[in-house]
Protein backbone atom coordinates (compact mmCIF):
# COMPACT_ATOMS: atom_id res chain seq x y z
CA UNK A 1 0.00 0.00 0.00
CA UNK A 2 1.27 3.57 -1.21
CA UNK A 3 0.92 5.82 2.30
CA UNK A 4 1.08 9.78 1.00
CA UNK A 5 2.02 12.13 3.92
CA UNK A 6 0.95 15.87 1.81
CA UNK A 7 3.69 17.95 3.29
CA UNK A 8 2.33 21.39 3.91
CA UNK A 9 5.12 22.64 5.95
CA UNK A 10 4.37 20.96 9.45
CA UNK A 11 6.44 19.23 11.56
CA UNK A 12 6.77 15.61 12.95
CA UNK A 13 6.61 14.38 9.37
CA UNK A 14 9.36 11.52 10.20
CA UNK A 15 8.12 9.92 13.08
CA UNK A 16 4.55 9.74 11.32
CA UNK A 17 6.47 8.02 8.25
CA UNK A 18 7.68 5.74 11.05
CA UNK A 19 4.51 5.26 12.52
CA UNK A 20 3.01 4.15 9.45
CA UNK A 21 4.73 0.83 9.34
CA UNK A 22 3.47 -1.45 6.87
CA UNK A 23 3.02 1.04 3.78
CA UNK A 24 5.30 2.52 1.62
CA UNK A 25 5.43 5.88 2.72
CA UNK A 26 6.20 9.35 0.50
CA UNK A 27 6.18 12.83 1.46
CA UNK A 28 4.66 15.08 -1.45
CA UNK A 29 4.35 18.98 -1.09
CA UNK A 30 2.21 19.13 -4.29
CA UNK A 31 -1.52 18.63 -3.67
CA UNK A 32 -2.37 17.41 -6.84
CA UNK A 33 0.58 14.56 -6.69
CA UNK A 34 -0.37 13.79 -2.97
CA UNK A 35 -3.75 12.71 -4.14
CA UNK A 36 -2.35 10.12 -6.93
CA UNK A 37 -1.87 7.37 -3.61
CA UNK A 38 -3.36 4.53 -1.86
CA UNK A 39 -4.08 6.59 1.20
CA UNK A 40 -3.72 10.60 2.04
CA UNK A 41 -2.20 11.23 5.16
CA UNK A 42 -2.78 14.87 6.15
CA UNK A 43 0.02 15.45 9.15
CA UNK A 44 -0.28 17.68 12.35
CA UNK A 45 1.51 20.37 14.15
CA UNK A 46 1.52 24.21 12.41
CA UNK A 47 -1.11 26.90 11.91
CA UNK A 48 -4.34 26.42 9.59
CA UNK A 49 -3.62 29.69 7.42
CA UNK A 50 0.03 28.27 6.21
CA UNK A 51 -1.27 24.88 5.58
CA UNK A 52 -4.96 26.16 3.79
CA UNK A 53 -2.09 27.77 1.56
CA UNK A 54 -0.37 25.13 0.65
CA UNK A 55 -3.70 23.34 -0.10
CA UNK A 56 -5.48 25.75 -1.90
CA UNK A 57 -3.85 24.36 -5.89
CA UNK A 58 -5.47 21.52 -5.76
CA UNK A 59 -7.68 21.90 -2.98
CA UNK A 60 -10.95 21.75 -5.15
CA UNK A 61 -9.16 18.39 -6.37
CA UNK A 62 -8.21 16.75 -2.70
CA UNK A 63 -12.33 17.19 -2.05
CA UNK A 64 -13.21 15.13 -5.03
CA UNK A 65 -10.97 12.78 -4.59
CA UNK A 66 -11.82 11.64 -0.60
CA UNK A 67 -15.50 12.23 -1.93
CA UNK A 68 -14.71 9.63 -4.48
CA UNK A 69 -13.45 7.30 -1.44
CA UNK A 70 -9.85 8.11 -1.45
CA UNK A 71 -9.07 6.68 1.98
CA UNK A 72 -7.34 9.84 4.13
CA UNK A 73 -5.99 10.05 7.61
CA UNK A 74 -6.04 13.83 9.33
CA UNK A 75 -4.30 13.99 12.39
CA UNK A 76 -4.46 17.25 14.82
CA UNK A 77 -4.01 20.52 12.22
CA UNK A 78 -4.68 17.52 9.53
CA UNK A 79 -8.25 16.89 11.17
CA UNK A 80 -8.94 20.51 11.41
CA UNK A 81 -8.43 20.82 7.41
CA UNK A 82 -11.23 18.51 7.12
CA UNK A 83 -13.46 21.18 8.34
CA UNK A 84 -14.73 24.48 6.48
CA UNK A 85 -12.88 27.03 7.98
CA UNK A 86 -10.69 28.01 11.56
CA UNK A 87 -10.59 31.18 14.01
CA UNK A 88 -6.94 30.05 14.17
CA UNK A 89 -6.11 31.94 10.58
CA UNK A 90 -7.89 32.60 6.98
CA UNK A 91 -7.82 30.07 4.50
CA UNK A 92 -10.51 27.04 3.45
CA UNK A 93 -10.23 23.97 4.64
CA UNK A 94 -11.63 21.18 2.82
CA UNK A 95 -14.95 21.35 4.05
CA UNK A 96 -15.58 16.93 3.83
CA UNK A 97 -17.26 17.86 7.44
CA UNK A 98 -19.36 20.80 7.59
CA UNK A 99 -18.29 23.25 10.65
CA UNK A 100 -15.75 24.99 12.09
CA UNK A 101 -12.64 25.49 13.84
CA UNK A 102 -12.23 27.33 17.36
CA UNK A 103 -9.74 28.13 19.74
CA UNK A 104 -9.94 25.71 23.08
CA UNK A 105 -12.59 27.81 25.50
CA UNK A 106 -9.77 27.20 28.71
CA UNK A 107 -7.21 28.75 30.76
CA UNK A 108 -4.33 26.56 29.29
CA UNK A 109 -4.07 26.67 25.66
CA UNK A 110 -2.63 24.74 23.99
CA UNK A 111 -3.28 21.91 25.78
CA UNK A 112 -0.44 19.77 25.49
CA UNK A 113 0.18 15.81 27.40
CA UNK A 114 -2.29 13.05 27.87
CA UNK A 115 -5.91 13.24 27.86
CA UNK A 116 -8.93 10.61 28.12
CA UNK A 117 -10.96 9.72 25.83
CA UNK A 118 -14.84 9.41 25.77
CA UNK A 119 -17.25 7.39 24.11
CA UNK A 120 -15.11 6.08 21.54
CA UNK A 121 -17.16 4.23 19.08
CA UNK A 122 -14.94 3.97 16.19
CA UNK A 123 -14.46 0.05 15.63
CA UNK A 124 -11.05 0.94 15.11
CA UNK A 125 -10.97 1.57 18.94
CA UNK A 126 -12.10 -2.07 19.66
CA UNK A 127 -9.23 -3.61 17.39
CA UNK A 128 -6.74 -1.16 18.79
CA UNK A 129 -7.91 0.24 22.31
CA UNK A 130 -6.48 3.43 22.89
CA UNK A 131 -8.00 4.72 26.32
CA UNK A 132 -5.77 7.77 26.41
CA UNK A 133 -4.14 9.88 24.25
CA UNK A 134 -1.53 12.65 23.07
CA UNK A 135 -2.55 15.72 22.17
CA UNK A 136 -1.00 19.19 21.44
CA UNK A 137 -3.99 21.65 20.31
CA UNK A 138 -5.02 24.98 20.88
CA UNK A 139 -7.82 24.96 18.76
CA UNK A 140 -10.88 22.11 18.50
CA UNK A 141 -13.84 21.09 15.71
CA UNK A 142 -17.02 21.90 16.01
CA UNK A 143 -19.30 19.85 13.56
CA UNK A 144 -22.66 20.79 12.11
CA UNK A 145 -23.49 17.24 11.95
CA UNK A 146 -22.34 15.81 15.85
CA UNK A 147 -22.95 12.08 14.30
CA UNK A 148 -19.31 11.88 12.67
CA UNK A 149 -18.19 12.41 15.89
CA UNK A 150 -16.43 8.86 16.91
CA UNK A 151 -14.26 9.90 20.16
CA UNK A 152 -14.58 12.74 22.73
CA UNK A 153 -12.41 14.73 25.09
CA UNK A 154 -12.44 17.21 27.45
CA UNK A 155 -9.93 19.71 28.18
CA UNK A 156 -10.45 22.12 31.10
CA UNK A 157 -14.49 21.59 30.77
CA UNK A 158 -14.50 21.94 27.14
CA UNK A 159 -15.33 18.80 25.39
CA UNK A 160 -14.42 18.58 21.90
CA UNK A 161 -14.59 15.69 18.98
CA UNK A 162 -10.97 13.66 19.19
CA UNK A 163 -12.07 11.64 16.53
CA UNK A 164 -14.47 12.20 13.15
CA UNK A 165 -15.06 9.77 10.79
CA UNK A 166 -17.16 9.79 7.20
CA UNK A 167 -16.66 6.78 4.94
CA UNK A 168 -12.85 6.18 4.36
CA UNK A 169 -11.48 9.63 6.03
CA UNK A 170 -10.81 9.34 9.53
CA UNK A 171 -9.71 12.63 11.46
CA UNK A 172 -8.20 12.53 15.16
CA UNK A 173 -7.44 15.11 16.54
CA UNK A 174 -4.96 13.99 18.89
CA UNK A 175 -1.11 12.44 17.87
CA UNK A 176 -1.42 8.81 17.49
CA UNK A 177 2.14 8.87 16.62
CA UNK A 178 3.11 10.01 19.82
CA UNK A 179 0.66 7.96 21.29
CA UNK A 180 3.25 4.66 22.65
CA UNK A 181 2.37 1.46 21.20
CA UNK A 182 -1.32 2.18 21.48
CA UNK A 183 -1.40 5.13 18.82
CA UNK A 184 1.12 3.29 16.18
CA UNK A 185 -1.44 -0.12 16.62
CA UNK A 186 -3.82 2.33 16.05
CA UNK A 187 -2.43 3.86 12.93
CA UNK A 188 -1.95 0.30 11.86
CA UNK A 189 -5.51 -1.12 12.40
CA UNK A 190 -6.81 1.89 9.98
CA UNK A 191 -4.19 0.76 7.38
CA UNK A 192 -5.42 -2.92 7.63
CA UNK A 193 -8.95 -1.64 7.55
CA UNK A 194 -7.51 0.41 4.15
CA UNK A 195 -5.95 -2.46 2.34
CA UNK A 196 -8.95 -4.74 3.06
CA UNK A 197 -11.50 -2.24 1.22
CA UNK A 198 -9.05 -1.63 -1.58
Amino acid sequence: MKATIFDYGAGNLHSLAKALSGAEVGIEPDPLRAIDTDLLVLPGVGAFAAAAASLAPGRKQMRAALDSGLPCVGICLGMQLLFDASEEGPGEGLGILPGQVTKLRARRIPQIGWNTLEEASDPLFERAPLPIAYFANGYACRPEEPGCVTAWSTHEGDRFPAAVRRGSVLGVQFHPEKSSSAGVRFLGAFLEEVARCS
